[in-house]
C-alpha cells in the first residue's frame, strides 16, 4: 500500500492547526505569503509562533533543532520540513550579519524586525486572511520593494539585505522606493564585510534567472559591484559590456555559464581568481576559467582539426561555450556564423565517435619496452589525435602505427 503524498499547503497548515489546538498563535510567515499574493504557489512554508523551541518540540513528534538559539525548530510532515520559528525581535547585530541573540516577542514585532515590507506579512491558513502590520500588500501592489521601517537601520544590521534588495526588485520586476536605493549606495562598501559565501550565494540565486542582467546592472548603479570581491574593477563602459552579454543569454543560463558573461573581458587567470575569492566549488572555478579561457576558439570550429574539434566537444561545458561566444558576438554586434558552424560539425559527429576509448593504451607502450616519460605522453597523444581524426580505425592499425612512433621519436 502505497502512502498518500501530502501537499505543501496541507503540511504547512497542519503545523498552524496542531499550535492552535495547544493555545498558541501560529501563522504563515515572509516569503511564502508574498509568493502567494502575487499568485505563484510557494516552494515552502515557514510557520511564525508564540510557542518558545522547546514547546515546538514537545508537540511535534519529528523535529530539528537548527536554530533554537533564535527560535527556529524544523519540524517535519509527511515529505517536507516547514520551518517554525517564535516570534521575535533581534538584538545588537555586531558584524553586519547576525543578531547577537533575541528576545521572544508578538507577530507584529516579529513582522517589524524583517528586511522588506513584501516579506513582512502573515496569513492565517485556518481564517484565510492576510495580517499586515507593514504595509506590505501595498508595495505588492506598487510593485515596490522597500525597507521596513528606516532603510538605514536595515542594511546596518544584515548589509547582505541590500543585494537581496536587488534579488527581489529583479526578480519580481519591482522597482527599489527612492529612500530604500539612497540608503544601498550609502552603505554599499559594507557588503565587503559579507563572506564570500553568502555573497555568492545570492549572486548564484540572481544569475541563474534571466533578470540577470537587470540585476547587474542595477547592483552596479547602485554602487554594490565593485565591492563584491577584493579587486574588482568596474569602469561603465565594462559594465555596460557585460550587460549586454547576460541580456543575450540563453533565458536558462546556469551560474557558470553567467559568471564567464559576466567575467568574458578578464583572462582566465582572474577569472580564477574572482571565482576562488567568492568560494566557489572547484568544479565551478575551472569550468568559468574554462570557458573564458576557450571562448575564441570558437572561431575556429570550421578549420581545427577533427582530433582537435573532439577534444573541445568533449568538456561538458561545450553547449555553454558556444552560447557564451554566441551571446558576446551578439552583444558587440558581430556574425555569430561560428557558432553556427560549431553546432553543424557537432551534429555531425556520433556521440560515441566523441571520446571513445584509446586503441593503444600505456600498458602497450610497456610492453614493447618503453618507459613511461615525455616520449611515453608524446606517442600516446598522437596516436589517441590520430584515432580521432579517423586516421586509426582499429587496433591492429594503431599497433603498428605504435611501432613506428617508437622507431621515430
Amino acid at each position: 500500500m502505497t502512502r498518500s503524498v501530502l501537499h505543501l499547503e496541507d503540511a504547512g497548515l497542519a503545523v498552524v492547526r496542531r499550535l492552535h489546538e495547544h493555545g498558541h498563535e501560529a501563522l504563515w510567515a515572509g516569503g511564502c505569503v508574498r509568493d502567494m499574493l502575487l499568485g505563484s504557489p510557494p516552494k515552502d512554508i515557514d510557520v511564525a509562533t508564540s510557542a518558545p523551541p522547546e514547546e515546538i518540540i514537545k508537540l511535534f513528534s519529528r523535529t530539528r533543532k537548527v536554530g533554537v538559539q533564535f527560535g527556529v525548530v524544523l519540524v517535519r510532515q509527511g515529505q517536507w520540513w516547514i520551518e517554525v520559528a517564535t516570534f521575535r525581535t533581534d538584538l545588537d547585530y555586531e558584524d553586519g550579519r547576525r543578531p547577537t541573540g533575541v528576545t521572544f516577542t508578538t507577530a507584529e514585532q516579529d513582522a517589524k524586525r524583517r528586511d522588506f515590507t513584501i516579506n513582512g506579512l502573515f496569513y492565517d491558513p485556518i481564517d484565510r486572511r492576510v495580517i499586515d502590520y507593514v504595509a506590505g500588500q501595498r508595495d505588492i501592489e506598487a510593485r515596490v520593494i522597500r525597507a521596513i521601517g528606516e532603510p538605514a537601520e536595515r542594511f546596518a544590521e544584515d548589509h547582505l539585505r541590500m543585494l537581496r534588495a536587488v534579488r527581489f526588485a529583479t526578480r519580481l520586476g519591482f522597482a527599489i522606493e527612492p529612500a530604500t536605493a539612497a540608503a544601498i549606495v550609502e552603505y554599499a562598501a559594507k557588503i565587503a564585510r559579507i563572506s564570500p559565501e553568502r555573497i555568492r550565494e545570492e549572486l548564484e540565486k540572481m544569475l541563474a534567472l534571466p533578470s540577470r542582467s537587470e540585476s547587474i546592472e542595477q547592483i552596479a548603479r547602485l554602487g554594490l559591484l565593485v565591492h563584491l570581491w577584493p579587486g574588482s574593477n568596474w569602469p561603465a563602459d565594462r559594465v555596460d559590456r557585460a550587460v549586454a552579454v547576460l541580456r543575450a543569454l540563453p533565458a536558462g543560463a546556469d551560474f557558470v555559464l553567467a559568471m564567464a558573461g559576466l567575467l568574458h573581458d578578464d583572462p582566465p587567470a582572474e577569472v580564477g581568481r574572482v571565482a576562488r575569492a567568492l568560494h566557489c566549488s572547484n568544479d565551478q572555478i575551472e569550468h568559468m576559467a574554462w570557458l573564458v579561457g576557450n571562448r575564441l576558439r570558437v572561431d575556429e570550429a570550421g578549420t581545427m582539426s577533427l582530433a582537435a574539434f573532439k577534444k573541445l566537444l568533449a568538456h561538458p561545458r561545450f553547449e555553454h561555450l558556444v552560447a557564451l561566444h554566441e551571446a558576446v558576438c551578439r552583444a558587440g554586434g558581430r556574425p555569430t556564423d561560428a557558432c553556427t558552424e560549431a553546432r553543424r560539425r557537432r551534429d555531425a559527429i556520433a556521440p560515441q565517435d566523441i571520446s571513445p576509448p584509446p586503441l593503444v593504451t600505456g600498458e602497450d607502450l610497456i610492453a614493447a619496452g618503453l618507459q613511461p616519460g615525455p616520449r611515453f605522453k608524446q606517442i600516446l597523444d598522437a596516436l589517441y589525435d590520430a584515432q580521432l581524426n579517423n586516421e586509426l580505425t582499429d587496433r591492429e592499425q594503431a599497433l603498428e602505427k605504435m611501432q613506428e612512433l617508437i622507431m621515430a621519436i
